[in-house]
């Protein structure tokens, strides 16, 4: 854990949170559309809760391997705990929607990343969703291996067919949706972000993230 959280420390220092945050302000309002307003909402691998504390729902919830408790509004329910064992501390069928960012590349191999998504899809309600926002190799190259600990290499399809294996129908796949990071080509400035997320043309050009939208059926 000490050597994660200094990792993580390095990476993303808790000055540029701010700066993070009011991106991710105009990400949440453009991914709002996945997310009823009534939903029960789980953000797994939360980090400091970007996505959670940006959308609006009736319930929410976050976990992450690290104790984030002190970066979370106080209205997100938080569960510390591994990822691949998050059904033994969450219920099942309790979820409307699950969103998952840049996460499922640290998972040490291709299984782990199946066995993932079949826990999420435990934990979800029939006709709940999943979200993925997550780096694709085949745009991003050689840089996908920047950090140290990224282990799995996805494209939007085999991300696609690992959905599929754990059992989600897809709703709506972006191959080219984000650049690679906050720290990328992405407009920094929020009015910039708000126009690049309603310019589709522009994703073709900048867009390094794919997004996945699938449900259980």
């Amino acid at each position: 854990m000490g050597e994660l959280e200094r990792i993580y420390d390095q990476r993303f220092p808790a000055r540029e949170a701010d700066h993070k945050n009011a991106i991710w302000q105009q990400l949440g309002a453009w991914l709002q559309r996945f997310v009823p307003r009534d939903a029960c909402v789980l953000d797994l691998a939360c980090d400091r809760g970007d996505f959670i504390r940006n959308i609006s729902a009736r319930e929410k919830w976050a976990s992450d391997l690290r104790d984030m408790r002190a970066e979370l509004p106080a209205d997100v329910h938080f569960n510390q705990a591994d990822g691949l064992e998050l059904d033994q501390h969450l219920p099942r069928g309790r979820f409307d929607l699950i969103f998952i960012s840049n996460y499922l590349e640290h998972l040490p191999n291709s299984d782990a990343v199946i066995r993932q998504l079949q826990i999420c899809h435990g934990l979800l309600r029939t006709g709940g969703s999943i979200l993925i926002l997550q780096p694709n190799i085949r745009f991003v190259g050689a840089a996908y291996w920047n950090f140290i600990d990224h282990h799995v290499a996805l494209t939007e399809h085999s991300l696609f067919e690992a959905a599929s294996i754990a059992g989600f129908q897809k709703e709506r796949l972006i191959a080219r949706f984000l650049p690679y990071s906050t720290k990328s080509s992405l407009p920094q400035h929020p009015q910039l972000v708000r126009a690049y997320l309603r310019f589709p043309p522009a994703w073709r050009v900048l867009g390094k993230q794919s997004l996945y939208h699938g449900t259980k059926v």
